[in-house]
C-alpha cells in the first residue's frame, strides 16, 4: 500500500545536478492552455471534473461534482535558505524547496531575496482547478505543465506573475505551490474540496532538481 508523502521530510537526496525551467511572464497568451490570469478571485469559478464512470455506465447527470470549493491562505515563506508553505485550504504544510542543494541548505541563514528555488516534487489534481491570488501584490511564481502522466523534464515551465493579478490553473495541470518573489507572501487560495493529487518526486524519478528562478532576466545596457 502506498504511503502518504511527508512534504516536511522529502525523500530526496542531499545533492543532485539542476535542470534550468524556462521561466515566462504570464499573460492571455503565455499562459493559454494551462489556466488564465484572473482580476477578481470573488467571483471566479472552479472548475470541477465529474467522478469518472468504473464502467459502461454513465455517471448520473447533475451527481459526482458536487464536492464544491474550499478556500483558505496559502502562505509561503523563506526560513533562511528553505522555502516553506502552509496552505490553510487543505490543512497542509510543506517544504516546497531550496536555493541551493538540501544537504547544504541553512534553514537560519541570512539571507536576501533567493535568486530561485531548486523543486523535488511536482502534482496534478484531476478533480478540480486552483487559483492562487496575491494578497499583497507582489510577484510571484508558479511551475506548470500540460497534462498527462509521461511527463518530461523539457514539459516543465514556470509563470512569473507581476501581483496584479492572480493565477488560475485549469484540473490536470502541473504545478507545485506558489513561490513568493519576496521573503514572504499570502495568498488566497481557491481549489476543489476533494484534493485528489497525483504525484511526481522529480528528484528519484529524473535525477535532477527543478531550478526555476523566481525573476525574469532583464536585458542588459547596451
Amino acid at each position: 500500500m502506498q504511503q502518504p508523502i511527508d512534504y516536511l521530510s522529502p525523500d530526496v537526496p542531499r545533492e543532485l545536478p539542476w535542470h534550468d525551467v524556462p521561466l515566462l511572464v504570464a499573460s492571455d497568451e503565455t499562459i493559454q492552455g494551462y489556466g488564465c490570469l484572473v482580476d477578481s478571485a470573488d467571483d471566479f469559478d472552479i472548475e470541477i471534473v465529474q467522478w469518472p464512470a468504473l464502467g459502461w455506465r454513465p455517471i448520473d447527470a447533475g451527481t459526482g461534482d458536487e464536492g464544491g470549493v474550499v478556500e483558505g491562505i496559502f502562505h509561503s515563506e523563506w526560513r533562511g535558505q528553505v522555502l516553506h508553505a502552509n496552505n490553510d485550504s487543505v490543512d497542509g504544510s510543506y517544504i516546497l524547496g531550496w536555493s541551493t542543494n538540501p544537504g547544504s541548505a541553512d534553514a537560519s541563514a541570512a539571507t536576501g531575496d533567493p535568486e530561485r528555488v531548486l523543486l523535488w516534487h511536482l502534482n496534478y489534481h484531476p478533480d478540480g482547478g486552483q487559483l492562487f491570488y496575491p494578497l499583497e501584490g507582489q510577484p510571484f511564481v508558479v511551475p506548470a505543465a500540460l497534462p498527462g502522466d509521461d511527463l518530461g523534464l523539457d514539459d516543465i515551465v514556470a509563470f512569473w506573475c507581476d501581483g496584479s493579478q492572480g493565477l488560475y490553473i485549469h484540473p490536470g495541470i502541473w504545478h507545485e505551490g506558489v513561490f513568493p518573489a519576496t521573503r514572504a507572501q499570502s495568498f488566497r487560495d481557491r481549489q476543489g474540496r476533494v484534493h485528489a493529487r497525483v504525484s511526481c518526486n522529480v528528484s528519484q524519478e529524473f535525477g535532477v532538481f527543478l531550478s526555476v528562478p523566481l525573476r525574469p532576466l532583464t536585458s542588459s545596457p547596451g
